[in-house]
This record gives C-alpha cells, structure tokens and sequence, in this order.
C-alpha cells in the first residue's frame, strides 16, 4: 500500500496542495518551521482520524479560516482507494472512504496502516506510563479490530465509574449496586486488554530484539516489560480499591494503569540512558512496530520519518535509509534539513527508488527523483 497523491485546503501552513509520490522512498527537505512535519501530520490524520500533536482539531486549521480539507488517493494490491477527511468548525469531524461517509471514526482506523517516528516518541521514555500504554493500544488498534473494541468499551466504562464515584462524594450517598455495574463492565473489557497485551509481547519482543540489536551493531541489550498494575483477577483487584478509589474520586485499580519498562541492561533508561540511547531505543521500538503491524495485519504500513537522522552519523544515517528502502519495508517518507545529506545518502545507495522535494511557502518542488 502507498499513497500516491495528497491534497489539502487550509491544513496548518498550507492553503492549497496538490502532490504526487513516489512509492517507496519520499525526501521531504526544508529549513525549520517550513511545513515539513505538517505534511507528515496530514498523512497521519487519514490513518488516525487525528493529529499525531494531540491537539484538537480547530487549532489545525490554517489562520482565519473556518475549515480543513485532506484527502489521500492511495494504491493497494493493485486498487485504487481513497481517504478523506473535513473538518469545519462547530460541526462533527467527518470522515471517507471511498467517497462514503464512516459512522464511526473507530470504523476507519486500521484502514490505512501507519508508522510514524518523531522527536515526539521521546516521550515513550521521559513521560508517564500514559504515554507507553498509549503506544501499545495504539499497535493493538491497527491489527486488532476486537481490542479496538473492547478498549472503547473500557475507556467509556471508567469514565462513567470515574463520574459516579464524584456523584456519590458530592450527595453523600453510596449505592453499591450501581457501582457493581461498572465494575463488570471493567472486568469484561479489562481482562480482555490485559490477555491481548500480554499476547501482543510475546510477539514483540524479539522483533524489538533484532531491531535494537541491529542499530547499536549488538554492543548493548535493550529489554521491554510489561507491568500489569497488581495481581489476580481484575474483579478482586477492583473490590480490594474499593475505599481508595472512594477517596482518591477516580478508579485506582485496572489495566489503565499498567505500565511498560525499559530497560537499557539493568538500568531504566528513562534515568540512566544517554540521549543516544533513548533515540536508539525509540527508534528500535518504532521499526518493531511497523514490523508488527505488517506480520499481524499483512499490509507494510506507511512509515513517516520526522527528523530522525539527529544524532546518527552518516554512515548510520545510510544504512537506516537503505534498511527502509529495501523490500523489507514498505513506502517512506522522511524530513530532513541539509538537501546535501540526503543527496549524499542516495549517491551511496543509488539502488534505492526514492523522490527529494524541497518544502517551501507552502509548496513542494521536485528536485531529484
């Protein structure tokens, strides 16, 4: 699968854009601040329905404009397919595919499988478990349309225990039937996560293995693990949080609290690791994923590479270009600032189909192809 054209209308700093792609290797370069992660973000939004900032969906849209417009022409397996997404202000976010409206966002996620590494991931390190359960649901959700479900299914579930717990301190009351409801709707859909994550591990792992091993050459051990958020069964979990979770206001006990080590040896990266040492093991978790998604979902995911040759060397920088490039990977699209490192990279490995376009007041220009 690759996307072969994209165009948007007042998405961030862009008026109107009309590209074509190549479909493996795409160079987008440019000076900071030109629009070259916004592109990348556009792409993002057609798989995810979203921004990949996290941000709300009015603040997308290009300065004194009402509305934003992106829409994706893609080829799979010899198919054409299309994507679109409109968003206007004080109306309901709509998506397409095929030129049919979705019902549900969750309807269209895992379509369009997509990879994205940014400087962003850094925070799969330095931030909260949040952060590291985000990632691994967001992997589950592309592959698994049975997880997707039971994750909604869940999420809804706490916010409404989360609400009758504040409900019930405001009157002063307790009603234990009602909280009971709750809690089997969190058992129901939690030890399903909780199963589906311990599974999505097993299978992980070594790909993580192979890939930080092939990025440090094997001269350190970088080791994931899964930490469930207490023991024995959700439902004894939830009943011994009973008081907690009175007083705390929100529900203290559950899968939304589990947590992923990282682990660098025996240290924790996120206090011991280098900056060098928390790309390596962001970007080793990155390829692992879209390794994951493809052996899972049978489709090689669009891989978007934002500013990721910062602290690589340029002999690593080419190798990393020429291990995308390769049939092992799908199509690409990578940022860079210096147009003459990514010339450079491609005279070394001038077997690799690629396409540069210099990003610039809001317009691509082909420069080499």
């Amino acid at each position: 699968m690759h996307l072969t054209n994209l165009k948007l209308s007042n998405f961030k700093s862009y008026g109107d854009l009309d590209a074509d792609f190549c479909p493996k290797v795409n160079c987008l370069v440019g000076n900071n601040g030109v629009g070259k992660t916004n592109l990348l973000d556009a792409m993002y939004y057609l798989s995810f329905c979203k921004s990949s900032r996290g941000s709300g969906d009015v603040p997308n849209m290009r300065r004194g404009e009402d509305f934003f417009a992106i829409h994706g022409r893609y080829e799979t397996g010899g198919v054409e397919a299309s994507a679109s997404c409109v968003c206007r202000k004080g109306q309901p976010k709509q998506m397409k595919w095929n030129g049919r409206v979705c019902k549900t966002l969750g309807e269209h996620i895992g379509r369009l499988p997509l990879v994205m590494v940014s400087p962003l991931d850094q925070g799969l390190i330095t931030e909260g478990s949040e952060a590291r359960r985000k990632f691994v649901d967001g992997v589950l959700s592309q592959t698994d349309r049975v997880y997707l479900d039971h994750l909604l299914q869940y999420s809804r579930a706490l916010e409404q225990r989360n609400k009758l717990l504040k409900l019930f301190w405001e009157a002063g009351s307790w009603d234990e039937s009602q909280m009971g409801v709750w809690d089997e709707q969190l058992v129901r859909h939690g030890e399903v996560l909780r199963s589906g994550r311990e599974s999505f591990f097993t299978d992980f792992v070594p790909l993580f293995d192979d890939y930080y091993g092939w990025i440090t050459d094997g001269g350190e051990r970088g080791e994931i693990r899964y930490v469930k958020d207490g023991e024995g069964p959700l439902a004894e979990q939830l009943a011994a949080a009973r008081r907690r979770d009175r007083q705390a206001l929100f529900t203290t006990a559950g899968p939304h609290r589990d947590d992923v080590e990282l682990m660098v040896g025996d240290m924790a990266v996120r206090r011991y690791g280098s900056q060098g040492q928390q790309k390596t093991f962001v970007l080793a978790l990155k390829l692992a994923q879209f390794e994951y998604i493809y052996r899972h979902g049978g489709v090689k995911p669009i891989l978007l590479l934002d500013d990721v040759f910062d602290k690589l060397d340029m002999v690593r920088v080419t190798q990393l270009v020429e291990l995308v490039g390769s049939d092992r990977f799908g199509q690409v699209f990578l940022t860079d600032t210096q147009p003459g490192r990514v010339e450079g990279v491609f005279e070394a490995i001038p077997q690799v189909e690629h396409l540069i376009c210099t990003v610039e007041n809001g317009s691509l220009t082909k420069m080499e192809s």
